[in-house]
């Protein structure tokens, strides 16, 4: 059984095999370090001249990738923290997003930028933020973030979703959870108390901001129909698991939590989370970041202005409108866990 880390890790070794465009730009992503969190270890000692190791200037560094994109070359980008990733925000969002149409649809920027996010590990305000946020809806831009499910062994994983990212002809933002990397890659047979569906894959459309990545659907084997739709991304995905089982176990809620990879654009996976409310009537959104003006804001606003007036109850799980804290017990309280999805979710089947 592999973790996320070993499905990314070697998804770019793959990229890099089978086209000679690729290429990872980074801070300490050399070998023996490859990089912070190990996703890049081996590729420098296997493709010496197209893994960069950069100065510590993320803006530059995006900038230099913009550039090559440009020019016909696909590179990946590693921001060593997805807090630093604010630094290539200029780049991001003024320029790498608006080429394509600033130059009527004759160029492209197959760019891809891989960043760690979230906390959990002790890391201190300015190392733990989720921040994806401040990218959805930004026009030209595409966000995705993997999550620990497969379809089958090796099938539409971790790593297969980077590989789609990296064949895309558009800049994608690859959110990657801290404490995703060292999870084990779960299906059907690891999983025995879930089925696990597809209930969408990248397609061929013309418009390739328009193609949908995959989005998950999972419900307890054997179980009456669910009262109640989850929704949630990453490795809250994986925490919303363990509340499904919750409340089916212990309280006889049953649940169907949708799992979306792309978070922007919204049409595909919305539509997923849409069908699913509609039959049952509740939904609860849950995200590691603040619960401000989130991706579950959007989500439930979207819900309610396309179900019947009066049909939906809706409910959210996020983070504290605070910084997150060094010390574990205060970094704790301050993050969504699973007893918040289930306390919520028990509050919503009242």
């Amino acid at each position: 059984m592999h973790t996320v880390l070993e499905s990314l890790n070697a998804a770019l070794l793959r990229a890099m095999q089978q086209d000679e465009r690729v290429v990872l730009i980074g801070e300490d992503i050399l070998d023996p370090y490859g990089g912070a969190f190990k996703v890049s270890r081996g590729l420098s000692s296997a493709f010496p001249e197209r893994v960069l190791a950069s100065p510590i200037s993320e803006a530059g560094i995006v900038g230099l990738a913009a550039g090559m994109a440009l020019r016909g070359m696909r590179p990946v980008v590693e921001i060593m923290f997805g807090d630093f990733l604010t630094l290539a925000a200029d780049q991001l969002v003024n320029h790498i997003a608006k080429f394509r149409w600033m130059y009527n649809d004759q160029v492209r920027v197959p760019l891809v930028i891989r960043t760690p996010m979230g906390g959990r590990r002790g890391y201190g305000p300015t190392h733990s933020q989720t921040l994806e946020k401040l990218f959805l809806g930004v026009p030209g831009l595409k966000v995705l973030a993997p999550c620990a499910l497969q379809v089958e062994d090796g099938e539409m994983d971790a790593g297969q979703l980077l590989l789609e990212a990296i064949a895309d002809d558009d800049p994608v933002v690859f959110i990657e959870n801290k404490l995703l990397y060292l999870s084990h890659l779960q299906n059907w047979k690891t999983l025995p108390d879930f089925d696990i569906r597809l209930i969408s894959q990248a397609t061929d459309s013309p418009d390739a901001l328009q193609s949908g990545y995959p989005t998950y659907k999972l419900s307890i084997k054997g179980a009456p129909a669910p009262v109640l739709t989850l929704a949630a991304y990453g490795h809250m995905a994986e925490l919303a698991r363990e509340a499904a089982l919750q409340l089916a176990y212990q309280h006889e809620i049953f649940t169907e939590l949708i799992v979306p990879t792309q978070l922007s654009p919204f049409a595909g996976p919305m539509q997923a989370i849409l069908d699913s409310a509609r039959q049952t009537k509740r939904l609860l959104v849950a995200e590691e970041g603040t619960l401000s003006l989130g991706w579950g804001s959007e989500v439930l606003a979207r819900a309610a202005t396309s179900l019947s007036a009066g049909l939906l109850k809706g409910g959210r799980v996020a983070a504290q409108e605070t910084p997150v804290p060094a010390a574990g017990v205060l970094e704790k309280s301050t993050l969504p866990d699973v007893g918040d999805v289930v306390r919520i979710a028990r509050d919503l089947c009242r």
